[in-house]
Formats: structure tokens, C-alpha cells, sequence
């Protein structure tokens, strides 16, 4: 037997056997170019994602009802996510789930037990994904959600509600180094493994997953500053370097603030430690199983460092990139430090 005009258009991934005919005949009139895990990104709505993203995505946009009550945690890949739904987590269940780094077996946290992306769902890879309408009415309040999707393409229910966005952002030049590695640990061996310099080049033309990556940012960063009350911008490198500080103003923004007691009583510190990289790199939980789709959880622990990619990028990348982020930004206000 041949092959349909949409068989051949679409890439030949085993994730990609369940697109619906809609999403099957979107693609037909999206450009595409090379994948970093799959064979095929396309341009969607003005970013690049995979197939099974756009039909994902398609279905919350359709479907999604926000509550005033809701946060929604959005971030580029390799940008800290783990730890950013970590810490909201903590924050905002801290009446439930008490944050004693004491625990005896039979009173642990749920950060103890299970991964951040068991706790605080991806609208895009786990609620929507294969064409699923989840009931999430029975969700306990605040609901809280992780995403990748641009600000632009977030659900019209998310942008005219009350509910709180949270932006977490990390520089460039480590977040492609993170992504790249990633990539590598996670690709199908159908695919060959992808080269430092052919990544490169895909990055700086704006072709990775929900990217141009500067176009993912400026979408949150213009919409904090237009609506500070509404989206707060975080860089994780300030989350590193004073997270106790950041941690008091993410608790503020979602009406979540520490009484004077618990910060006496060390609360803030306890929830830091309890959501540090080396804490949960080291649960039994985080080093086993598969928390989004069927990627295992110990590749989404490595390094977690600031400054990182001087040990993979050539003088010649650095200048490039650090060309291409100031050529992007100017004049937005949104700056990073260089780490040397």
C-alpha cells in the first residue's frame, strides 16, 4: 500500500500515531524544519513545537476554564522548571502539608514522595495530551499548572481572568547548553544523536521547542511589566543567587505572604532546603519512574548551575549568541548578566 499525502507530511515518530485528522491536516499548511527529538518541528501560532503539542495545545485553548484562583507556572524548557513547581507547591500548600525537614514515615511531604510534575501538571504534555478533555472541576483550590506554551497562545480564559502567571526564565547560554544534553539522553535511538554545532545553529534561528527562545520571553516579560498584578517575571539566576528574598516575593504575588512567625520560625529556609536541587536529585522518587510522558525522571536532574555552558560553547558561539540576545532584547529592558 502507498502512503497518504498526510502520512508523508507528518514525521514518522511514534508519538505521532495518534494525531486526530484536524491535526493531521493542520500540519499540512505549517513550515517545518528538523527536529531536536523528533523528526519534525513546525511553526505554530508563531513558535515551534512538535505534533503532538499543537493538538494538545489545540484542546486546551479550546476547552480550558480558568479559575480566579488558578497559577499557571510557564516557562522555556531547561529553564528551572522542576524547581519553580517545587517551591509554588511548597508555598502554597503549606496549611495542608506543613514544611518540617523532620519527617517520620508516616507524615511526609508530598515533595518527598512525588515528582514537582506529579504535583503541578503540564496543561500541554499530561491534562491535554492525547486528545484527553480532563475533568478538572474536582481539583482542590488554588489548582496550580505548568506550561511551555507563549504568553500569546495561552487559553483566552487564562489572560482575561484573575488567575496569577508566574514566569520563570534562565539566560540563554546556559538554557541551550541544559537543553542540548537533555536532548541527547532522551532522543529515540531512531534518530541520531544531535551535534553541539547543529543544535547551535537551529537555536540562534529560533528553531527549538516553543521557541525563538527570545520570543518566549519578551511575550511574559512585556505582559509583567503591562500587568505586574498579574504576571510576575522571575531569572533563575536571582532565584539562585537569593532565593529566601525571591522566594518571600513569588509567596506575595500569590497571596500566599509569610507571617511574621513562620519567618521566625525559619519557614522560608525550611521550604528552600526542602526544594533545593541537591534534596530532590536525591529522593528515591526523582531517580526513578517517568513523570512527563515517557521520559525518566533522573534526566531532568544534571547540574542545575549558573554559568555552565563556558565548559561547551566556543569563544566564537558566546559571541554569536551574546550578538544575537542583544540584538533581540534591545530595548525591551530585559537584560542577563554573562557569566564567564
Amino acid at each position: 500500500m502507498g502512503i497518504t499525502k498526510n502520512q508523508s507530511r507528518v514525521g514518522d515518530d511514534k508519538e505521532e500515531t495518534n494525531l486526530s485528522d484536524e491535526c493531521k491536516e493542520m500540519l499540512l499548511s505549517l513550515p517545518r524544519e528538523k527536529g531536536w527529538r523528533t523528526t519534525f518541528l513546525y511553526e505554530f501560532q508563531g513558535f515551534w513545537c512538535q505534533p503532538t503539542e499543537i493538538q494538545a495545545i489545540m484542546s486546551f485553548q479550546k476547552h480550558f476554564q480558568a479559575c480566579d484562583t488558578d497559577v499557571v507556572l510557564a516557562t522555556i524548557p531547561k529553564s528551572g522548571t522542576t524547581w519553580l513547581k517545587a517551591l509554588a507547591f511548597a508555598i502554597v500548600n503549606r496549611n495542608r502539608f506543613p514544611i518540617n525537614n523532620d519527617y517520620k514515615n508516616h507524615d511526609l511531604h508530598p515533595l518527598l514522595t512525588s515528582n514537582p510534575h506529579d504535583l503541578v501538571p503540564f496543561l500541554e504534555y499530561k491534562l491535554y495530551s492525547k486528545n484527553q478533555l480532563p475533568d478538572l472541576s474536582k481539583l482542590g483550590h488554588p489548582r496550580i499548572f505548568g506550561t511551555h506554551i507563549p504568553f500569546p497562545s495561552l487559553a483566552n480564559s487564562v489572560k482575561k481572568s484573575n488567575s496569577k502567571i508566574v514566569y520563570l526564565c534562565r539566560n540563554p547560554f546556559d538554557t541551550f547548553v541544559s537543553s542540548w544534553i537533555y536532548i541527547n539522553k532522551i532522543r529515540p535511538t531512531s534518530l541520531p544523536e544531535l551535534t553541539l554545532d547543529e543544535a547551535f545553529d537551529r537555536y540562534c534561528k529560533g528553531i527549538i521547542g516553543f521557541g525563538p527562545f527570545w520570543e518566549h520571553m519578551l511575550g511574559y516579560w512585556k505582559e509583567s511589566i503591562e500587568k505586574p498584578n498579574k504576571v510576575l517575571f522571575l531569572k533563575y539566576e536571582d532565584l539562585k543567587d537569593d532565593t529566601c528574598f525571591h522566594l518571600k516575593r513569588l509567596a506575595k504575588f500569590l497571596d500566599s505572604a509569610f507571617s511574621f512567625e513562620e519567618e521566625r520560625d525559619g519557614v522560608i529556609e525550611k521550604i528552600v532546603k526542602l526544594c533545593s536541587f541537591e534534596n530532590l536529585k536525591e529522593l528515591e522518587v526523582n531517580k526513578n519512574g517517568r513523570s512527563i510522558k515517557h521520559f525518566e525522571n533522573k534526566n531532568l536532574f544534571r547540574k542545575a548551575e549558573v554559568g555552565d555552558w563556558v565548559n561547551y560553547l566556543s569563544p566564537k558561539m558566546a559571541d554569536k549568541l551574546s550578538k544575537l540576545v542583544d540584538e533581540k532584547l534591545r530595548g525591551s529592558g530585559l537584560k542577563f548578566k554573562v557569566f564567564t
